[in-house]
């Protein structure tokens, strides 16, 4: 038997029984107190009859046909099953059979005659009755007898019987709205649980646990209303802040792609998103059952690793081509300088030599010279070519100078590849002359970079919230990306990236500050590594 039914009719069963004890207790009290009511009402009669002086008198005289009349009004007025009026020693002066009369009382009078009222139910001459018996007193207040009225048994039971019928009544419409509301009560039961069967409930819980703490993965789960549902600790650990179930989606602080994901639903695969120091892939599923919507998934898996291996291997790809060009170009060098050599031209080999050596092989410029470190010169190298191709002239400036090499080549390549790859599309869409200028330059073991182009600038209001996740100056879609990785590629060395203004001349001034990204060049260091 399925479990909501098995709970409805143990709802029925436990309606069923309390409304029976609650009617035999009912019915129970009624009969006590409608017994407890007409002894009263006996009583109360005896009380009044006991008070007429006429009847005292004619007790005290013996007038057995005046006490015997006075009786029967007095019966007929009440409605009672007998008066009986006695004198001091018990003798019957009054009966409804005459039969009886001058007969002593059938129940020990002595209580009554000592001055006592008695209420009680008794078996007499007449049968089962209520009654009530008080002292007869006269003039002088002594006790000269006693009077007794009584009402009949079957008149209380037809009373109860009558009170128990309607109790029964209003017993049976709670039963029916007991067991309706039970039925209800199973249906909304059986809705809330999807139909399932509290066995299959507990494995899912089960099954819930082992899944959201047994993967590697953040999950974090949304109901319909878009407040937080399911979370397990690998997804605050990601996303760096508690997730509390029951919070809204818009007051978590989570990066805005991934809550812009939740509030509108829709699916999402393979979503970089940036939280912290961390690069996470997102996939967000809505959940139905039914045709209902209850919510949706969202899946986290932390990529930063993979993130900095795929920047180091585009970084090798780039120096790789560009030192790949380089040797195309030396050898095109050496064949002019051995054409030179072979052709007795000494002069004109000596002035090629000495433009070599000037740092025209880079394409840099004399500039490059004031570069020692093989990574940045190879990567601006290649960036030139890919500016070239594009209709975009890339200097570095002459004020460069960086005399040791890189200790943190990843992080410096991210945050100048992302500042230059901006400045060239920057710089395509602004002036005649699209223009871009690296100036590198070390302090000690801090590297200072700043990039400025010629393109239209970045508007005021967007100079901080470029940075964030999402948030880009470029109208078509797909942006929004490069520039929070290059500030988290800066902040993790304990750096900084921001927009310094415009340029001397137009477009966006991005400056750099990247502790510790340099080798210590001071003497002292390099005697020690000797």
């Amino acid at each position: 038997m399925r479990f909501a039914r098995q709970a409805l009719l143990m709802q029925i069963g436990l309606i069923t029984l309390v409304t029976t004890i609650g009617f035999f207790l009912v019915a129970s009290l009624l009969d006590r107190h409608l017994v407890d009511q007409y002894g009263q009402r006996a009583l109360t009669a005896a009380q009044v009859l006991a008070t007429d002086t006429d009847l005292a008198g004619a007790v005290a005289r013996g007038d057995q046909p005046g006490v015997r009349a006075q009786a029967d009004r007095a019966r007929a007025a009440s409605g009672a099953l007998f008066v009986v009026v006695t004198d001091r020693h018990g003798i019957r002066m009054s009966h409804p059979n005459p039969d009886e009369i001058g007969e002593p009382v059938s129940t020990d009078p002595r209580q009554v005659l000592a001055g006592h009222e008695i209420v009680n139910v008794q078996r007499g001459t007449l049968g089962l009755s209520a009654r009530g018996k008080v002292p007869l007193r006269g003039p002088d207040g002594g006790v000269i007898g006693q009077v007794s009225v009584g009402f009949d048994a079957e008149d209380i039971n037809t009373a109860v019987l009558r009170l128990i019928g309607t109790t029964a009544a209003f017993t049976g419409g709670a039963l029916l709205v007991g067991i309706a509301g039970a039925a209800w009560l199973t249906r909304l039961l059986k809705r809330r649980t999807l139909g399932l069967e509290p066995e299959e409930l507990a494995e899912l819980v089960r099954q819930r646990e082992a899944v959201l703490y047994g993967i590697g993965e953040g999950v974090l789960a949304v109901d319909a209303t878009g407040d937080v549902s399911v979370r397990n600790g690998e997804a605050e650990k990601l996303l760096g802040t508690p997730l509390e179930v029951g919070t809204p989606t818009t007051a978590l602080d989570i990066p805005p792609r991934l809550r812009e994901l939740l509030l509108s639903g829709r699916q999402a695969d393979n979503l970089i998103a940036l939280s912290g120091d961390r690069v996470l892939v997102a996939h967000h599923r809505p959940v139905q059952r039914g045709g209902v919507e209850l919510g949706s998934v969202l899946t986290l898996r932390d990529r930063t690793d993979l993130e900095s291996l795929n920047r180091e291997l585009d970084n090798v790809r780039s120096t790789t081509n560009t030192l790949r060009a380089q040797r195309h170009e030396f050898t095109n060098r050496l064949h002019t300088l051995s054409g030179l050599l072979q052709t007795g031209r000494q002069e004109e080999a000596v002035e090629y030599v000495q433009a070599l050596t000037h740092g025209q092989v880079t394409g840099l410029g004399p500039a490059a010279e004031a570069v020692r470190d093989p990574y940045l010169v190879s990567f601006l190298s290649a960036k030139k070519s890919v500016a070239l191709e594009k209709g975009v002239e890339l200097e570095l400036a002459e004020t460069s100078w960086v005399p040791s090499p890189l200790r943190a080549p990843v992080e410096v390549m991210t945050v100048v590849g992302n500042l230059v790859d901006n400045a060239i599309d920057a710089a395509r869409v602004g002036a005649a002359r699209p223009r871009v200028e690296v100036d590198l330059l070390a302090d000690g073991t801090t590297l200072h970079v700043s990039v400025v182009d010629s393109g239209d600038g970045v508007p005021e209001e967007l100079r901080e919230e470029i940075f964030v996740e999402g948030v880009s100056s470029k109208s078509s879609g797909g942006h929004g990306l490069g520039l929070a990785l290059c500030r988290q590629a800066a902040r993790s060395l304990g750096g900084d990236v921001r927009v310094a203004g415009p340029g001397e001349e137009s477009g966006a001034l991005f400056v750099a500050e990247l502790p510790g990204a340099l080798e210590d060049g001071s003497p002292a260091s390099e005697e020690a590594k000797s």
